[in-house]
């Protein structure tokens, strides 16, 4: 396994993380096969386990706390995130102070531990004053409950305005940003944002690298009967496997194959060539999918690779 700094911030996570969105938890996998994934995870290197309290409702995070018991709590880096709406109570979702610290008490104990590594503002809220959440935050990591913090799905404007808020507080920053970013959803990162966070010194944990396994090659022939398309919102997924990705996704594949390697392990592996990525967020419901995952570490993107992974993307032939 391979580890990265997130950005400039001393702490160190696997270059591949496990990620708890649509699985554990929830009807999907059943908990003892979502334990065993993530134990299993932790015995191949992986240390950066990736949660959020809104996933499956808090299940996951008791999924989550369930698996790690057996290993050393100091040898992993355990995130969470809060935001979205938790009930009906309406100060029950949102970045305001209430809600963060409420929230992140309410994590600890379903993680049953005692902090939390990475903590992830999970959406800009335009309700609260940054100012507020900043404070919060920071006033969780002085007690010890977080370590780090991050943000999710900000823009670079919106971090500069946490900046902004840091520096009149003299409060923690944060040292990390977690987009979706793969092949076929580059918009995200590729620009404002990746020139922000690098100017900032933060690092990128990157969701959904596989563009929902669209870049896995399983929808090539038509959707499984297994697959996720089964159990999401119809409409968003048929945007996910539109004629145009999936036109993409196997041209991927024949360059995979051509390279004796898998089309997901050439995914990952563009994705870690991004020098602002510290980790892409993979996810799994059996140990054989982070076999597979795993085998990205093993893919070099040298220039000619990635000048062919580009003209695919770009729909243009490769030229001398």
């Amino acid at each position: 396994m391979d580890y990265r700094k997130l950005g400039t911030a001393g702490i160190k996570v696997s270059v591949l993380s496990l990620g708890a969105w649509l699985t554990y938890g929830s009807n999907r996998i059943e908990e003892e096969r979502a334990v065993a994934c993530i134990r299993y995870a932790i015995e191949q290197g992986i240390n950066f386990i990736d949660v959020a309290d809104i996933y499956a409702h808090g299940r996951a995070e008791e999924v989550v706390g369930r698996a790690i018991k057996d290993h050393k709590r100091s040898d992993l880096v355990i995130s969470t995130k809060a935001y979205w709406s938790m009930s009906d109570n309406v100060n029950d979702r949102g970045l305001s102070r209430k809600h963060i610290i409420e929230s992140v008490n309410k994590s600890l104990k379903r993680f049953d531990t005692d902090y939390i590594d990475v903590f992830f503002c999970h959406r800009y809220d335009d309700e609260t004053p940054v100012e507020e959440t900043v404070r919060a935050i920071d006033d969780l990591i002085r007690q010890g409950k977080i370590l780090y913090w991050g943000t999710s799905m900000w823009t670079g404007a919106n971090i500069d305005e946490a900046y902004d808020a840091v520096e009149r507080t003299n409060a923690n920053r944060p040292v990390v940003e977690q987009p979706l970013y793969n092949m076929l959803d580059r918009e995200v990162v590729e620009g404002e944002l990746e020139r922000t966070v690098a100017a900032r010194g933060m690092g990128l944990v990157v969701w959904s690298p596989l563009a929902q396994g669209v870049l896995t090659g399983k929808y090539n022939d038509g959707v499984p009967a297994d697959s996720r398309a089964n159990t999401v919102d119809k409409n968003w997924f048929a945007e996910q496997i539109s004629e145009e990705r999936i036109g993409k996704a196997r041209a991927i594949s024949a360059l995979a194959a051509e390279l004796e390697t898998t089309p997901a392990a050439l995914a990952l592996a563009w994705t870690l060539k991004n020098p602002v990525v510290s980790s892409a967020i993979t996810g799994a419901t059996k140990t054989s999918h982070i076999d597979e995952n795993l085998k990205a570490l093993d893919v070099k993107i040298t220039y000619e690779i990635n000048a062919r992974i580009e003209s695919i993307l770009n729909n243009k032939p490769v030229t001398a």
